[in-house]
């Protein structure tokens, strides 16, 4: 059987996409984590691994992974970016506090997209639902 990171490798040498030592780390990384994190956050975890890595660098690669279908890009309202390679069907939670992000699994909403496309002739291409809270983390934090 084989990995999903052989699986994504695959599909980048299909694509044509060339394997660069950087390239492999940054997907490698989001491949491992499950924390959605920013392309500073990759960039800062590599660094020391790649000490001419840009963050340029990083969005670059991630542009490319994008592209390619192997990660998806999600936008909240504190102006940055963070990237998810789990790329099943999935909602996200969102922390109001300290901005953690966290996968949880919810029948897809088809009947929303389906009657969506019904009353405004649009051709639905996804749908995004997000909740917001307050995480376990931080309400422990303020009960002591």
């Amino acid at each position: 059987m084989t990995t999903r990171f052989e699986q994504a490798l695959d599909k980048l040498k299909m694509s044509g996409v060339r394997m660069t030592p950087q390239r492999y780390a940054i997907l490698s990384y989001l491949l491992d984590s499950t924390c959605h994190p920013t392309a500073d956050d990759i960039y800062k975890a590599l660094a020391d691994r790649f000490p001419s890595m840009s963050v340029a660098t990083v969005y670059n690669n991630l542009k490319v992974f994008i592209e390619s279908g192997l990660v998806r890009e999600l936008t909240f309202g504190d102006n940055s970016s963070r990237f998810d390679a789990d790329m099943s069907n999935h909602y996200h939670a969102q922390c109001e506090q300290c901005g953690k992000i966290v996968d949880f699994h919810y029948p897809t909403l088809t009947e929303i997209e389906q009657q969506a496309a019904s009353e405004t002739g649009f051709l639905v291409s996804g749908h995004r639902v997000e909740v917001s809270g307050i995480c376990q983390d931080c309400m422990t934090k303020t009960t002591h």
